[in-house]
């Protein structure tokens, strides 16, 4: 989809040459003398129109409107969480229709937080998957201009918008896919590509060079597979060579079955989307390309599958990490983070500025937070707070969750280092206390996005989350001063939940 953006008011909407045109109406919004304006304001005098957020109210060849459908949608006070739910009703309404070109006029008001809104979510509610359909029409929407105030003055956050948007979409083919058009070769191989057009380094490490870096623990998740694993390494330098570089690490799990720890047959389709970690990497680095930031970053994806076969890992199985810790694997659906935990020990030697692995990891965490915020885990205050206002600002939040050290009393074992679960008891926290074992040289931040990396049922489908996240997160990282080294997290649960 294209976008563009144009300083357009309501009387100029009037006149602009579009297939539908949405106006969207702010609590007390005055109107002009034009023929927009008076649709607007006679239809909230007679009742018709209310500014509830997502109330809607259609016109069809409108006398003095160029636009065959006109649409006011109610968008509260302006802000970008009403402005999202306005757009998302209006672009919802036109699924059906044959609308090619939309244009979406801002309240005069509206800040950089509502154009954000408007492009991301236009582009998702339009969104349709087509790749592995043998007669899509695909998205029918193909243009969507945006009217604001100041085209200038919104200028940036367009722009950083519309490249989250490519991120998103990126993420979302991928984790979309169904699992024997989304292997960790075919993952590996789009990496390649992406690096190829963007100018970023691609390296694309084999079994062979995992095993000679001892991955010991990835390695015997991918054991039970025919398809053999993949580790993805990307880098952007956007700042100096002697800048620290930010480092995501997204969870590749391209199918998930259990292993032996076999999972229930309902819904195993959906562990398509155990990779959406690895997939969040590749759309913040196509966000990246266009943005440019002055920031130097490297994505890890570890990629395999989890299978269960006659090689396949068995309970009770001890493994060695990449770290030379020990594992005792007690169930072998905890695979995410012993992929993870060797690609955060390969993190080490970027002496990194700050970590963050983004994963699919724990059921517990959908119990805990649902599908409305990722659960977020730090071992530094500084970046928990960068990581909770990035995602505040892109609306895309996530909740700090403890990393007490209490937590990890249930991964002691009598045969190795460390067990691999615990109880069923605070799950998505054991699982974060299992992984921070290995982040001891940096400061580090954990992305549970079980919940929110895709929808079940009738929407079945990746959200691209936690994208918009993480590009603002990189986008406020630069020029930012050298951390402190990693220190413990606060033990209260002061910001642990509801």
């Amino acid at each position: 989809m294209d976008f563009d953006l144009k300083t357009l008011g309501l009387a100029g909407a009037a006149g602009e040459k579009t297939d539908a045109l949405v106006v969207l109406v702010m609590q007390g919004g005055a109107g002009g003398k034009d023929a927009v304006s008076q649709l607007q304001s006679q239809a909230v005098k007679a009742g018709d129109l209310e500014a509830k957020p997502g109330s809607l109210l259609q016109a069809w060849r409108h006398p003095g409107v160029a636009a065959a459908r006109v649409l006011l949608a109610g968008c509260g006070d302006g802000t970008g969480a009403q402005v999202r739910t306005a757009v998302q009703a209006a672009v919802a309404a036109l699924r059906g229709s044959r609308v090619k070109r939309l244009a979406i006029v801002l309240p005069a008001q509206a800040g950089d937080d509502a154009v954000r809104a408007a492009v991301v979510t236009a582009a998702d509610a339009s969104y349709s998957y087509v790749t592995t359909k043998s007669k899509a029409e695909g998205r029918k929407l193909e243009h969507v201009t945006i009217g604001v105030a100041n085209a200038d003055a919104s200028r940036q956050a367009f722009e950083q918008a519309t490249a989250t948007v490519k991120g998103i979409e990126l993420a979302k083919e991928w984790a979309n896919r169904p699992p024997n058009h989304a292997t960790p070769t075919l993952l590996g191989e789009a990496a390649r590509a992406l690096a190829k057009e963007h100018g970023f380094g691609c390296e694309v490490l084999g079994p062979k060079e995992v095993a000679k870096l001892g991955m010991g623990s990835f390695m015997a998740v991918a054991q039970g597979s025919e398809e053999p694993l993949r580790f993805i390494v990307l880098k952007y330098n956007g700042a100096g060579k002697g800048d620290a570089p930010v480092v995501l690490v997204g969870k590749g799990i391209t199918f998930d079955t259990g292993g032996i720890s076999i999972k229930p047959s309902a819904e195993m389709d959906e562990m398509k989307f155990d990779m959406g970690g690895a997939a969040s990497v590749l759309g913040a680095f196509r966000a990246v390309a266009d943005l440019q930031p002055a920031i130097n970053l490297v994505g890890l994806i570890p990629s395999c599958e989890n299978m269960p076969d006659g090689r396949s890992v068995k309970p009770g199985d001890v493994v060695t990490s990449m770290s030379g810790q020990t594992i005792e694997i007690l169930n072998t659906d905890a695979e995410g983070r012993l992929i993870l935990c060797d690609a955060l020990s390969y993190a080490e030697r970027f002496k990194p500025k700050a970590v963050v692995d983004i994963a699919t990891l724990t059921g517990a965490c959908v119990v805990a937070l649902g599908g409305v915020r990722s659960g977020m885990f730090a071992s530094d205050d500084d970046l928990a707070q960068a990581l909770q206002s990035a995602g505040d600002a892109a609306l895309d939040p996530c909740w700090r969750m403890p990393l007490d050290d209490e937590y990890a009393e249930g991964l002691k074992t009598n045969f190795a280092d460390v067990a691999n679960v615990a109880g069923r008891a605070g799950g998505a926290v054991v699982a974060a206390k299992f992984l921070q074992r290995f982040t001891k040289a940096y400061p580090w931040g954990h992305l549970d996005v079980a919940g929110t990396a895709w929808k079940g049922g009738a929407a079945k489908g990746s959200t691209g989350r936690p994208v918009g996240l993480l590009v603002e997160f990189i986008m406020g990282q630069q020029g930012e001063p050298q951390p402190k080294p990693a220190r413990k997290a606060r033990r209260s649960g002061k910001q642990t939940g509801r």
